[in-house]
């Protein structure tokens, strides 16, 4: 009788601390979020929604000096997703007015009073690396394609002269919402030399006292799909091998000056993967520039990713009235 009683005992008690850890697997479960899986262009359509959300997304990845986000070329670059690391390592990029030589910060990142870690693995560094100085030749900026999961922050709706209503409050000067990185996934490694990793403008060399308006709109890459989509249909396909064309192509369309004039285009810098032509007018003081480029981005859109076209990224109209320096 006494063994009875010990053996219902004993037996009770393993099965109440087995309830005991089925509860506490199940709200272990339960903790584990499962971010969403969402796209740039969901996130700028409605920032609210995914506030303070944790998400997977994945995109373009642009960094420099100034700037840090993530876009899709299915949608417009504007209003930024501003991105920053979490745990103890920042992304060294500019926020506002100071440098950030210091990558690494004293205590973990915190957001709104959310904690934010950061997952530091192969897979991370590769990125980390991928977007940091040195770049590869020829670059101002990185370009890099991966899939991150983090917390979202919409920030605060704001006011822009131009543009209307956004949300913002973080990243350089209160730009953007933020994607503060908790783990990235799939960074590309492959490197491929003729296409154009940069994130950056061309460096313009024209004089002093020379005032430049730009001739292609902010916003144009819904055009430079289009134009890898031409070429690959043969109705452009010099585009794959005449740099040159493809720029004075690109002045005479926007500012109407005959392909026959554009003839004496010049060029003044030249990388595999990036070029810029300059013709002066022989009848003004007016100078046009053009950039040419085989964008990294384009070959995620090519039928053939190894065969991605040059195509018109920068164009500016310079009327120089100072004296040559």
């Amino acid at each position: 009788m006494t063994f009875s009683l010990t053996t219902s005992g004993s037996l009770a008690r393993r099965r109440c601390l087995l309830c005991i850890l089925f509860v506490l697997s199940t709200v272990t479960i339960a903790v584990a979020e499962e971010p969403l899986k969402v796209t740039a262009c969901q996130l700028k359509k409605d920032p609210p929604t995914y506030n303070h959300k944790l998400v997977e997304i994945t995109g373009f990845i642009t960094h420099a000096s100034h700037n840090f986000t993530i876009y899709d070329p299915t949608c417009p670059t504007w209003p930024a997703i501003w991105l920053e690391y979490g745990g103890t390592i920042n992304s060294g990029t500019v926020n506002c007015c100071k440098t950030m030589a210091d990558r690494h910060r004293s205590q973990p990142l915190v957001v709104d009073g959310v904690p934010v870690p950061l997952t530091v693995n192969q897979q991370f560094e590769d990125f980390d690396r991928a977007i940091q100085p040195p770049l590869r030749p020829g670059q101002s900026g990185a370009v890099e394609h991966a899939t991150l999961i983090g917390t979202f922050f919409a920030g605060q709706q704001m006011q822009d002269p131009d543009n209307g209503h956004y949300w913002g409050g973080y990243g350089y000067m209160g730009c953007c919402s933020m994607l503060a990185i908790q783990e990235v996934k799939d960074p590309d490694s492959e490197w491929h030399p003729d296409l154009d990793y940069g994130e950056s403008n061309e460096k313009l060399d024209f004089q002093p006292g020379c005032t430049l308006r730009p001739l292609l709109p902010a916003e144009q890459d819904a055009a430079l799909l289009q134009a890898q989509h031409d070429a690959e249909s043969g109705s452009r396909d010099w585009a794959f091998t005449d740099p040159a064309r493809v720029a004075s192509d690109a002045l005479s369309r926007v500012t109407h000056i005959s392909h026959d004039q554009l003839a004496g285009i010049k060029l003044t810098h030249d990388t595999p993967t990036r070029k810029t032509y300059q013709w002066n007018s022989p009848e003004n003081a007016k100078s046009y520039m053009a950039v040419v480029s085989r964008p990294y981005w384009l070959s995620f859109y090519a039928h053939d990713p190894k065969r991605v076209a040059w195509v018109a990224v920068i164009a500016y109209e310079a009327t120089c009235t100072g004296e040559t320096e």
